[in-house]
């Protein structure tokens, strides 16, 4: 009995041949190929009847049954044949075909048995062979080559041998096998190139080369295969190799010429032998280059190939006499119009003007005939413009147009090619409205020759005929009056729009020039009839057929042009006045972007201000309207809140409206997608809004400090957040964020007298790398009015000040200011009754400057009299109370201070020492009158 996985295959087959539904015969194929990857050779001894190893238990695992064989056998070729059936149907794909190839192969495979009849021997060589092929050509070579192993024509030729008696029989057998053997090793080579093992693919076809003289009519098939193998290597760019196969593929067509390729198949395979060296490296096989293509053209002439040799002696710098030696070969076969117009461009494309001129005159004579002989004129005429010969290039289109009205007209294609050429010529003098929409808003330096380009203008004119409508007409006359107006020849332009309106009278390129016109002549109602115009004209579809098709974007940027064009003439309040029902209709982008960029005025402002806040709410309703794309809808976004930062900017001067600015580009970049760039712009808009916020707190009543400070703190909350998933995009070591939005809600804050300050502050004290100059300004807005904290500012000072003392090298004049301000705070000038914790707290002050001016000589002198004076003064307090004592130390402490004074000494020596002479004695007579204490 077979196996349980062969049964399971047998299975599946039978269910496989009677399924009709194409889903499911893809599920069962797939299920058919995974359970026959599953089968060993432990499997095919069970079909085979041999038994497997001994249970445990002792017994054997299966008895020998030939009708189980049979059944696997019957089962494999039954699917082979499905197979083929259904492939022809289109039924199955290549993949399936290939996978159920694979099942039948397998089982055909366990019934081969010890000693197989010929005939078993031959179907398995033909499935293997086959099996191995479709899995090459489906691009999955390497599950090929163990089936084209398993075809086993060694076994074959020995069978045959066995039972042939004469030798003729045997040489019959070993052609039949060599046949066979050839095949198999077609396709290893095939499939060897297919995952690029160059080696193995060589030693493979030069087996297949030696066997040809005994199969000579295979010589055909190998040139072929050698031709496809450089063909692939080729596109790979694996020109080494490439040009082995292809040298390969010659050779071995010309060993047999009554079974060749033929001559035109060799030509081919030179050609691209000669583009394979051409290619690779053209100044180091230049000579195997011109070998390969003038064997090729010896082979068979063919147009491909004289094009190919004159490439070739082109970019090897060939004389121009070599050049017109190889032109002369091929002048007398014959060659299409086309080919000969692509070798003139290829000369002149080179810079070989003489030959390829001449060549370009030779031509005519080939084709009077030809109704396409206008195409040569075109070629000439486009070259002499590319190498500068206007002259020349004018007469041969005068001589065109002369041709035109005595009966050698130009076919309309090739007079529409003419057209865009002598277009293309006058815009080269002048960047044309109507063709350069999309530049409207770059501003262009070059030199404009409005005179030429009319001349240009003026051939293509008169190639029409009086009264003639056309839209290209149109547009060229609409061209015509954009020159005429840079030339200031403003009645010419009118004519030239009169001629534009009459061939096509409802576009919008026509009513803007007519708008061109108007403002020109300062012509505000007839401008206005033009605008309103070009606006009914944008918002209706283009019933146009041809290129001038208008969509929504051109006329939405005409639209701007015109206000962009107002705005130079007119100023930006009547251009908002004139053009607002569009701004509100379309919420049109250019016509603020113009206005910001006029030197602005508050009516002006508000006007944009307004719109802005429109465009924020037409955005916003926007989401609920299908017209209105997500990516358009994100593309307005992004422009708009790019304006509004811009206008931010500008108005440094006036905090309000840069705040209103920055407050409506962070509104406007909600709509947009939460990319690093918009995160960081956000953010960037809150702390400046809550910097002017703060700037204008400073500044204002009592009365609207509350509302500005309590406004910065919502934009600081708002930024806090954006801060926090702003940091988790990259690294921000060296940001100032942190530290400014501390600052900027501390001040808030504190000038708000929250009772949430000190909770923030605790978290502040806790930080390890607070920055000494973040202390100093909290210290600072500690007691800047209205707030009042002198507890946090001692103490943000008292960090600061020993942050100081922690840098390697002490900042003297850093250090000298932060204890100036801690002293000022903890010691109030003219406080004569002062607690003695507080007294001695600011001694150890006084013996930290000390240490410090005793180190250094870069303690600031000013700093060191203040020091003296504030110790000395502190003394005569202590003494006009009676504390005597403690008057004696202060007073010594500043003459300590003295001694360290450098040119101010001299000045104060004197006094001081004298002065302090007084108060010993006063403090001496003093101490007299002074009970001992028992």
């Amino acid at each position: 009995m077979a196996g349980p996985r062969v049964a399971a295959v047998e299975a599946l087959v039978r269910e496989l041949l009677r399924e009709a539904a194409p889903p499911r015969i893809a599920a069962l194929s797939e299920e058919l190929f995974q359970a026959a990857e599953g089968i060993s050779e432990e499997d095919g001894k069970v079909a085979e009847g041999e038994p497997p190893a001994p249970s445990p238990s002792g017994g054997a695992g299966g008895a020998s049954n030939p009708t189980a064989l049979a059944q696997v056998e019957e089962s494999a070729i039954g699917l082979w044949n499905w197979t083929v059936t259904k492939h022809m149907g289109a039924v199955i794909s290549d993949e399936q075909r290939a996978k159920l190839r694979f099942v039948a192969c397998r089982l055909i495979c366990l019934c081969e048995g010890s000693d197989p009849p010929e005939a078993t021997i031959r179907r398995q060589i033909l499935m293997s062979m086959k099996t191995g092929k479709v899995w090459i050509d489906i691009g999955k070579a390497a599950l090929a080559d163990g089936f084209l192993e398993n075809a086993s024509i060694e076994k074959l030729y020995a069978k045959l041998r066995s039972g042939s008696e004469s030798e003729a029989d045997i040489q019959m057998h070993r052609a039949d096998v060599e046949k066979n053997l050839f095949k198999v090793l077609s396709y290893q080579a095939e499939s060897a190139v297919a995952q690029g093992d160059f080696e193995k693919a060589v030693m493979c076809v030069q087996r297949c080369k030696d066997m040809l003289m005994k199969l000579p009519k295979e010589t055909c098939y190998l040139s072929i295969l050698c031709y496809n193998f450089g063909v692939e290597t080729y596109e790979w760019k694996k020109y080494e190799q490439s040009s082995f196969w292809l040298s390969q593929s010659y050779d071995i067509g010309k060993m047999d010429m009554k079974y060749s390729v033929g001559k035109e198949m060799q030509a081919k395979v030179l050609r691209l032998l000669a583009t394979t060296y051409f290619e690779w490296d053209c100044s180091l096989y230049l000579d195997k280059a011109l070998k390969a293509i003038s064997l090729a053209n010896q082979e068979n002439l063919h147009p491909a190939g004289f094009f190919l040799k004159v490439k070739i002696l082109l970019k090897s710098g060939a004389s121009d006499e070599d050049i017109n030696s190889a032109l002369a070969e091929f002048m007398c076969f014959e060659m299409s119009l086309d080919f000969c117009l692509n070798t003139a461009k290829l000369l002149l494309e080179h810079g070989r003007e003489s030959v390829g001129f001449d060549f370009l005159k030779s031509v005519p004579e080939r084709f009077e005939s030809s109704p396409d002989l206008g195409k040569i004129t075109l070629l000439h005429i486009e070259f002499l413009l590319q190498n500068k010969r206007e002259l020349l290039a004018k007469q041969k289109i005068e001589e065109v147009i002369i041709g035109h009205y005595t009966g050698k007209q130009l076919l309309p294609e090739a007079l529409n090619q003419l057209h865009i050429m002598l277009w293309d010529r006058a815009a080269k003098h002048y960047e044309v409205w109507d063709q350069a929409i999309v530049f409207l808003f770059i501003s262009v330096k070059m030199e404009k020759n409005y005179s030429e380009a009319l001349h240009w203008y003026n051939y293509s004119v008169s190639f029409y005929t009086p009264g003639q409508i056309d839209q290209n007409l149109a547009k060229l006359q609409r061209n015509m009056a954009s020159c005429y107006l840079h030339l200031k020849q403003v009645d010419k332009a009118k004519e030239a729009v009169k001629q534009a309106e009459r061939c096509d009278p409802n576009s919008i390129f026509t009513k803007f020039s007519v708008y061109k016109i108007a403002v020109m002549e300062n012509d505000t109602d007839k401008a206005m009839e033009a605008v309103i115009e070009m606006g009914k004209l944008a918002e209706k579809p283009s019933e146009h057929k041809d290129k001038l098709r208008v969509d929504d974007n051109t006329g939405s940027n005409l639209l701007s042009l015109a206000a962009q064009i107002a705005l130079e003439m007119f100023g930006p309040s009547d251009v908002i006045k004139s053009h607002g029902r569009k701004c509100r209709e379309k919420n049109n982008q250019e016509i603020i972007f113009y206005a910001s960029k006029s030197p602005p005025r508050d009516e002006d402002i508000n006007s944009i201000l307004t719109y802005l806040n429109l465009a924020h709410k037409k955005l916003a309703e926007s989401f609920t309207e299908d017209r209105f794309t997500g990516e358009m809808r994100i593309l307005e976004a992004h422009w708009f809140r790019k304006v509004a930062w811009n206008l931010a900017v500008q108005f440094k001067d006036s905090p309000e409206k840069m705040r209103d600015f920055f407050v409506l580009s962070f509104k406007l970049s909600q709509f947009c997608p939460s990319d690093k760039a918009v995160l960081i712009a956000q953010k960037t808009c809150l702390l400046m809004a809550a910097a002017v916020d703060l700037e204008m707190g400073r500044q204002a009543s009592p009365s609207e400090q509350t509302e500005l400070f309590s406004q910065a703190l919502q934009h600081l909350q708002t930024c806090k957040e954006i801060w926090k998933v702003l940091k988790l995009t990259g690294d921000f070591a060296k940001d100032p964020t942190d530290t400014l939005l501390l600052l900027y809600e501390f001040e808030a804050r504190s000038k708000l007298n929250d009772p949430t300050l000190h909770n923030l502050m605790e978290s502040v004290w806790e930080q390890p790398q607070i920055e000494i100059k973040t202390l100093e300004i909290i210290a600072s807005l500690a007691m800047e009015s209205p707030a009042r904290y002198p507890v946090l500012c001692k103490k943000a000072l008292k960090s600061a000040l020993n942050l100081h003392r922690k840098q390697a090298v002490i900042d003297a004049e850093k250090f000298s200011k932060c204890l100036h301000s801690l002293i000022n705070i903890s010691l109030p000038t003219g406080l004569t009754d002062l607690d003695t914790c507080v007294l001695q707290e600011v001694w150890d002050y006084f013996e930290d400057a000390l240490s410090i001016i005793s180190s250094t000589d870069a303690y600031p002198e000013m700093e060191v009299l203040w020091l003296m004076t504030r110790a000395w003064n502190t003394g005569i307090f202590q003494y006009t109370v009676g504390k005597y004592k403690e008057a004696e130390q202060w007073c010594g402490l500043g003459m300590r201070f003295l001694n360290h004074l450098g040119s101010l000494k001299k000045s104060y020596e004197g006094h001081m020492v004298g002065l302090y002479s007084e108060v010993l004695d006063k403090l001496d007579r003093a101490k007299g009158f002074i009970p001992n204490e028992e």
